[in-house]
């Protein structure tokens, strides 16, 4: 399928902006950091029964809790690990939290280049961790979820802590540094693979570190413990072929696992809701494949 018109528009209209790419020398990190938390700032925000910040094992974490909840999530954002943070995603968190019904629990987790790896995976499994120690939270079943770097980072936590989720949602997930699939090649529309190599050299503290599972977790040998996991890929996305092989891993593994392509659209749609028509529906669609899985368990 060709290119969704908003797919389409959004590129357009990004190309007009004439900003920086992040590979760009002269692209400044904490100058886009202010621009997208004061973009967010400025966005409509879903009132929740509670939303509170809190630390968790030390760890600043954003915690949404609606009127009523029966599970508990938790959210890695995106950002290419470098970009976005807890406020950035708050008003699709919120969202997210309302129509699913659950808790969520919003990872502030450090960035490159400040802090390279292992920093980023460390502080999403002390979350986690922190999780099982709070008396509203423990004893409800808990899922991981993220988008795109959050995506390998959710990934990651759940392979650090086999048994401990009943579930996995990943987002477009970034987990090759290799960027070895031809969708790098052939659907690398509004995503730049210069880009993605960019992210990965702040994220990484050595070059061995790409190589390693909790970087690159398609190199590890431990995907047969993961629990049942559903992941979303976008059409027009270079992230897509890595995000569709993990799931054919997964099924070759003997994990229950789903798989859905977004045709015509392209990396980051997920949380703008106000521009993709696919948007709310993908929430809707994690929703409902979250309230599957908590209606199953025993």
């Amino acid at each position: 399928m060709a290119l969704h018109p908003q797919a389409r528009k959004a590129i357009e209209q990004y190309a007009a902006a004439d900003s920086l790419p992040v590979s760009d020398p002269r692209f400044d990190i904490a100058a886009e950091r202010a621009a997208d938390r004061a973009a967010a700032l400025a966005e409509d925000r879903l009132p929740l029964a509670h939303v509170r910040d809190v630390d968790a094992g030390g760890v600043p974490a954003r915690l949404y809790l609606p009127e009523t909840y029966d599970a508990v999530v938790v959210h890695a954002h995106g950002g290419g690990f470098v970009l976005n943070d807890v406020e950035v995603h708050d008003a699709a968190v919120r969202r997210f939290a309302d129509l699913a019904g659950v808790a969520v629990l919003s990872v502030d987790y450090r960035r490159p280049p400040e802090h390279r790896f292992p920093a980023a995976p460390d502080d999403v499994v002390a979350a986690l961790d922190w999780v099982g120690t709070q008396p509203e939270l423990a004893d409800l079943p808990c899922f991981a979820h993220g988008d795109s770097a959050g995506g390998n980072l959710a990934l990651v936590a759940a392979l650090r802590r086999p048994g401990a989720l009943a579930g996995l949602v990943l987002i477009y997930p970034f987990l090759d540094p290799s960027a070895s699939f031809d969708s790098y090649r052939s659907a690398a529309d509004g995503f730049d693979p210069a880009d993605a190599a960019w992210y990965w050299d702040q994220y990484a503290s050595t070059r061995a570190d790409l190589e390693h599972p909790d970087l690159a977790p398609l190199r590890s040998t431990q995907l047969h413990t993961l629990p049942p996991t559903l992941v979303l890929t976008a059409e027009h996305d270079p992230l897509r072929d890595e995000g569709e092989h993990l799931v054919h891993l997964l099924a070759e593994a003997g994990v229950e696992v789903v798989g859905t392509r977004y045709l015509g659209q392209i990396h980051g749609f997920w949380r703008h809701t106000g521009t993709y028509d696919a948007a709310e529906p993908s929430m809707w669609q994690v929703a409902g494949w979250l309230r599957m899985q908590v209606r199953r368990r025993p």
